[in-house]
């Protein structure tokens, strides 16, 4: 008799493993098919998050956090947003606003930079199916950017060094200063989130993509017809060459300018991308850098691209825009200072010397 309970229970238990395992697997998603059959990705995104592109060291290579992780760094930005959207306390004066703290806890002053008023980094971390991450590398394992190598791997004293001659000509500072191209990578290849101005739409024709990014005003040509052009055609934000497989958009971009490799990339950096619907209101945006010249390996991350109502607005860069001839103009003055001060010591030594 207790063979045949065991006998029975245990046939129980084989049927139905295979209905839990069902109800537990979540079902594969599949995008919706346009005009042409091809996977409809087509809509307005927004990448905003508070993930950043590496990953603090204290994870090591663990990069989903946990659910209380990711609830206590949601709500402490949640909690700074609101602070720093918070009217200033009444009674402070302009000086307290001139040499106000810049800090999270602290005033949003003169000196700040940026005030909370014009960022939109978001509050929330990337979630791809559930997983909150840590940083947005998934390669390496530590979530930190490969080593540079050769004459790419300068010392901090050098980069301080370049830093303190950029104003020496206009071609000296970043594109997104010159109003050429995006600040950081957020035109790409890779697309990548910044402190504002993270939104993304994209459109479909049967042998062409375009996305057009928010910052500075970029639109991205991806043919899905053609080869590439000869490498000695270079091109801001590259070359790119699409195929499907699947429901995924693969796309490889080649022929970058050497003024917009990624951290110092060089032009012979290559992008492979790929695009996918994870679900009705998400895709998926997966990208691996290989730049041997610059990075001992390779590196890859993923981005969440959420839906959004909201529309891509006109960044308008080069109006009112008057940093640049500022900093130059300053700099030039500065020059003039230090001329007149070096020249009034020369000629109290040569009166001295008489």
């Amino acid at each position: 008799m207790g063979r045949r309970l065991f006998a029975a229970a245990s046939l129980i238990v084989l049927i139905a493993a295979p209905a839990l395992a069902q109800q537990k697997a979540a079902p594969v998603y599949h995008a919706p098919r346009n005009g042409w059959g091809q996977p409809d990705l087509q809509g307005t995104y927004t990448t905003a998050t508070i993930t950043p592109l590496t990953r603090d060291p204290k994870y090591g290579t663990r990069n989903v956090l946990t659910k209380e992780e990711a609830d206590r760094l949601e709500q402490a930005t949640r909690a700074q947003v609101a602070r720093a959207d918070a009217p200033t306390p009444p009674g402070t004066t302009v000086t307290e606003l001139k040499n106000a703290d810049c800090g999270p806890d602290g005033i949003s002053g003169f000196n700040c930079g940026y005030n909370q008023g014009w960022k939109d980094p978001g509050t929330t971390l990337i979630d791809i199916n559930g997983e909150k991450r840590a940083s947005i590398l998934t390669s390496p394992a530590n979530g930190q950017l490969p080593a540079r190598i050769g004459a790419a791997a300068s010392t901090p004293a050098e980069r301080r060094a370049r830093m303190a001659t950029r104003t020496d000509n206009p071609e000296s500072f970043s594109l997104g200063e010159r109003c050429l191209l995006s600040f950081g990578s957020s035109a790409g290849p890779p697309m990548l989130p910044l402190m504002y101005n993270n939104t993304y739409q994209i459109v479909q024709s049967k042998d062409e993509i375009a996305i057009d990014v928010e910052m500075v005003h970029d639109v991205r040509h991806i043919r899905l017809t053609d080869k590439h052009l000869p490498a000695n055609i270079k091109l801001w934000m590259g070359d790119s060459i699409g195929h499907w497989e699947g429901d995924t958009l693969v796309v490889e971009t080649t022929n970058m300018r050497p003024e917009q490799g990624l951290r110092g990339g060089s032009p012979n950096q290559k992008v492979i991308e790929r695009f996918t619907r994870i679900a009705p209101n998400k895709l998926s945006y997966k990208f691996t850098v290989v730049d041997p010249g610059v990075y001992a390996a390779p590196f890859s991350g993923e981005v969440a691209m959420n839906a959004t109502k909201g529309q891509v607005y006109e960044y308008a860069c080069h109006e009112g825009n008057y940093a640049l001839a500022g900093m130059l103009a300053g700099a030039r003055a500065q020059e003039r200072k230090e001329a007149a001060a070096a020249q009034a010591v020369g000629g109290a030594k040569a009166g001295g010397g008489n």
